[in-house]
């Protein structure tokens, strides 16, 4: 298994720069998932360390060696990709193998291989099916067993759950998990756009946006202390609220004056230089909980209502043309629709940002 470290690595297309100054270590035994918009280039980095793109500036290292014009069959890789990439006309037992036979390995090391990789993904019973045989998550399977028989340094996925319904994609992440237990010295990269994904699976995660990254933390870092507003409204779901305000009164605890008329008081350390400060205030919509009207944070008309059983999400006009305002309540919270709340938050859960970053990282 292996290390792998980007330095300044770039990717442009002509004039188009699609990545630049990506600077990234990667521990052995890490999963690490890649996150972002849509085109923000997480699979474009994704193949670029598999070699099936170029690298346009900087370093890709894998344990110390410099990989940027080593061919991908050299490289100790193998990729899981979206669509499968079965052969129909193969069996299972054949697909899994087909590698391990272009490499001129012998029957008895292909079978203890086939037969282990299949023991680690309950695939066994259907060794000898065709792929038409199988459900869309068994054949996902058998492509990640495809991978696991070369015995690869890296394991990369490219969003290999996008294809599945809601309830296969539920099953086939749990079984990537216990595959990731089942081989914890194995290294991982995993590009997906389901941040239940990123949330469950990663050791990290790296959140890209703009052609760099943007923040790379454990899945709680990132929730709990985002560096800049992308991050703290690109994870988690729904987004945090962001409200606009300015710093009245400063120290280890700062109030905000809001623009909509209300108070924010938050756990949040600033300076006298602070003060008058423009500022976001960041509330997450499971921190907002009800107040009294003199001490609510914000108030507004519920508009629209989401029971889901275990929680109930708010939708609130806050007035002026100012976007809503999302609120997470445990349980079911019947007839909200139309009638007027006020809402407070602890100030242990406040977001600060100014000019997009967090206040907490100076």
């Amino acid at each position: 298994m292996a290390n792998l470290k980007l330095t300044s690595v770039e990717k442009s297309y002509g004039d188009v720069h699609v990545l630049r100054d990506i600077d990234l270590s990667i521990e052995q035994g890490e999963l690490i998932v890649f996150v972002g918009p849509s085109g923000c280039g997480k699979s474009t980095l994704l193949r670029m360390i598999a070699g099936l793109e170029t690298i346009t500036g900087g370093t890709l290292e894998i344990d110390g060696d410099v990989m940027n014009a080593v061919p991908p069959a050299q490289r100790g890789i193998a990729m899981v990709f979206q669509s499968y990439a079965l052969y129909p006309h193969m069996t299972v037992r054949d697909n899994m193998a087909f590698a391990l036979k272009i490499a001129k390995k012998t029957r008895s090391e292909i079978d203890a291989a086939v037969e282990k990789a299949a023991g680690i993904l309950q695939l066994t019973p259907y060794l000898d099916r065709l792929p038409k045989a199988l459900s869309g998550g068994q054949r996902q399977r058998v492509a990640i067993g495809r991978a696991i028989v070369r015995d690869p340094k890296v394991y990369l996925f490219d969003e290999p759950l996008s294809n599945l319904d809601a309830a296969l994609r539920v099953a086939t992440r749990i079984e990537i998990a216990q595959l990731k237990e089942k081989m914890p010295d194995s290294t991982m990269i995993y590009v997906t756009h389901d941040q239940v994904e990123a949330m469950t699976l990663a050791s990290r995660i790296v959140v890209l946006a703009g052609g760099g990254i943007a923040q790379v933390g454990t899945p709680m870092e990132l929730y709990e202390r985002p560096r800049n507003e992308f991050v703290a409204q690109f994870i988690g779901s729904p987004s945090m609220n962001l409200l606009d305000g300015k710093i009245v009164a400063t120290g280890k605890v700062t109030e905000v004056q809001l623009a909509s008329g209300g108070k924010v008081v938050g756990n949040v350390p600033t300076v006298d230089a602070d003060l008058g400060r423009a500022v976001r205030v960041g509330i997450r919509p499971e921190h907002l909980v009800p107040a009294e009207p003199g001490k609510a944070v914000c108030t507004g008309v519920v508009t629209i209502t989401e029971a889901l059983g275990e929680v109930t999400l708010l939708y609130i006009d806050a007035g002026e043309g100012r976007a809503p305002i999302v609120a997470k309540l445990p349980g079911i919270h019947q007839g909200l629709r139309h009638k007027p709340v006020a809402l407070g938050a602890e100030p242990d859960k406040i977001h600060l940002f100014a000019d997009g970053q967090s206040l907490l990282y100076r």
